[in-house]
């Protein structure tokens, strides 16, 4: 028998050696750390679970599973909502969906002060209600005023209609037409700016869920990535650097807070003009 002793054995030897007997002593440590640990989760956890399980009448089981299944729903919804607000390790605006935060950051990377101004989420007060602004860009070639529609599959649209369909497989759904919608949105911000020309207030509707239209595209309909280079060709100078800030001040001024507040009124209100007729 050799023993790892003596003068006989380099000492690389003998450190490789002592080495492997102590990584070997901790591994079986760690083995028996596990096994400890398996064991009293047993005791402690699954073992009470299973005899609560087997007491339950079929009643209470089908009580249980509905439970359960409803908190996983819960788990999925809210797991999606919060992947959503994190994606691409950036969170998003509470008050913005999916599709309104992709808008917004194309529009900041790509259009910066003093020339632009941009602002999100803008509900504004009217006398039959309120109307809720996706986006708001001021700039010295113009206001901007931007819907946008979170919308994939295919798009059947008429700039007339007022409805417009999206197709996804077998599913039919039908939506407002967004140009129609964005009219209002058009007018609130005219009537409060009523100190610029007309047609420096300009309605754009951007599609930022790769939907594709089988019909026609309208005009002043845009796909999210055609919103840059729209926005760049509008090169015509409408107000000075003072103008633009008065506008943004008037805008700040009467938009109302962003909180759960306003969305609960603003819902009130549009549930209120379709219940009148007024769309």
């Amino acid at each position: 028998m050799f023993h790892l002793t003596g003068s006989g054995w380099p000492e690389s030897v003998l450190s490789v050696s002592q080495a492997t007997h102590r990584q070997l002593h901790r591994s079986a440590n760690q083995d028996h750390l596990a096994l400890s640990f398996a064991a009293r989760f047993h005791d402690l956890v699954i073992r009470p679970v299973a005899q609560f399980f087997l007491h339950l009448d079929q009643g209470e089981r089908t009580v249980l599973y509905v439970l359960l299944g409803v908190a996983a729903v819960l788990g999925f919804l809210i797991g999606r909502r919060w992947g959503a607000r994190t994606r691409r390790g950036r969170a998003s605006p509470i008050f913005q969906n999916r599709g309104e935060a992709l808008v917004s950051r194309v529009l900041l990377s790509n259009f910066r002060p003093p020339d632009y101004h941009l602002m999100n989420h803008v509900t504004i007060r009217l006398e039959d209600g309120t109307t809720e602004i996706d986006h708001i860009l001021v700039s010295r070639f113009g206001v901007f005023v931007i819907e946008t529609k979170d919308y994939s599959g295919w798009i059947f649209a008429n700039a007339a209609d007022r409805t417009w369909t999206q197709v996804r497989f077998k599913w039919r759904f039908k939506f407002q037409n967004p140009i129609f919608q964005n009219k209002r949105h058009v007018r609130a911000v005219k009537e409060l700016l009523d100190f610029l020309p007309p047609e420096a207030v300009k309605s754009i509707v951007v599609f930022s869920g790769g939907a594709e239209f089988k019909t026609e595209t309208p005009e002043g309909v845009i796909e999210i990535g055609q919103l840059t280079e729209y926005l760049r060709q509008q090169t015509a100078v409408v107000m000075t650097p003072n103008r633009l800030q008065l506008c943004v001040g008037r805008l700040e001024t009467v938009r109302l807070a962003i909180s759960g507040a306003t969305d609960v009124e603003h819902i009130r209100s549009l549930a209120q003009r379709r219940r009148s007729g007024a769309g």
